[in-house]
């Protein structure tokens, strides 16, 4: 028989976990999303695809402070049942008026670099978060 509060602390981790998750799925969808406007961007896109581009990253961005926020309160809730994580997810600057100054193949590149590295943090932090979830399932389960 496990103990009330035990479970009662292993459900507050999986559903701060379920908030982080979908948090940084957002966050990674939005970041696809721009990575194609980027792409279209880089090769003559204009005007709009940068703008459409920068609202795509501005919208990740946002999910991103999201997900930091609801990383830390998952952090804390693993801690309650005896588990560590250090998860920080930093996209930095996206060079947003580089890429409108000097709109050109180079800028676009750059931006385009960041936005590659932002969706592999963010793919990795999807990642350990659901194995942490898989963990705290298969605990409250077993």
């Amino acid at each position: 028989m496990r103990d009330p509060r035990e479970e009662k602390e292993l459900r507050e981790a999986i559903a701060a976990g379920e908030r982080a998750l979908s948090s940084l799925e957002k966050a990674q969808e939005k970041l696809n999303s721009a990575r194609s406007w980027g792409i279209f961007d880089m090769f003559g896109g204009g005007a709009f695809s940068g703008m459409m581009k920068h609202a795509r990253l501005n919208d990740a961005s946002r999910y991103l402070e999201d997900a930091q926020e609801d990383l830390r309160w998952f952090q804390k809730e693993l801690q309650d049942v005896s588990m560590m994580m250090d998860l920080r997810i930093d996209i930095g600057g996206f060079l947003t008026f580089a890429d409108f100054f000097f709109d050109g193949f180079l800028a676009d590149y750059m931006v385009q670099t960041k936005i590659t590295d932002a969706r592999e943090r963010v793919s990795e932090a999807v990642s350990r978060v659901s194995e942490l979830l898989e963990k705290l399932r298969g605990m409250l389960n077993g």
